[in-house]
């Protein structure tokens, strides 16, 4: 029986964006295989060390997304399938929230600053402005002891947002 491989979401997202494949797609395949997905493209991605042919590698990732019925096409469904992603496997983790919410700003910065995720830069601009000092401008009334419970806060939102989407 095939289980769902959340990282998935991940890797599309990469592939949306056209982004250099790595160590991360590799530890995909690995992953896909372990949950009962199997063909030859995706066994040949498992194989495959450093250095990385970038084109052959493309060519090969195209293939298995074929081989799976796996789209990305929709690049903005792509990219909130994958910000659901995030939210959902980090939504109990405070120790990850600062690398969580940088990939946000990133996300709100690459889409020409999309309202959609403004909220989540402004979060990640005050934890990190509350990592040097006690005060920050970004978000009202967060501080040192309350950041963290208004992220996961606005995480559940979010989720819950994009989840009916998923």
């Amino acid at each position: 029986m095939k289980n769902s491989v959340l990282s998935t979401y991940k890797i599309l997202k990469e592939k949306a964006f056209n982004s250099d494949i790595n160590e991360s797609w590799i530890d995909w395949a690995i992953e896909m295989i372990e949950a009962g997905y199997e063909s030859a493209n995706l066994y040949e991605l498992a194989g495959k060390t450093r250095p990385y042919n970038q084109f052959e590698l493309q060519e090969l990732t195209t293939k298995i997304f074929k081989d799976f019925n796996l789209d990305y096409s929709d690049k903005r469904q792509t990219l909130r399938n994958y910000v659901y992603f995030l939210l959902s496997t980090n939504m109990n983790k405070p120790e990850k929230y600062d690398k969580v919410l940088r990939e946000f700003r990133d996300i709100y910065y690459e889409l020409d600053m999309d309202s959609e995720y403004f909220d989540l830069a402004l979060l990640c601009w005050a934890k990190d402005g509350l990592l040097y000092a006690d005060y920050q401008h970004y978000w009202e009334g967060a501080n040192r002891e309350n950041i963290d419970a208004i992220i996961k806060e606005q995480f559940e939102l979010y989720k819950r947002r994009f989840e009916t989407e998923v």
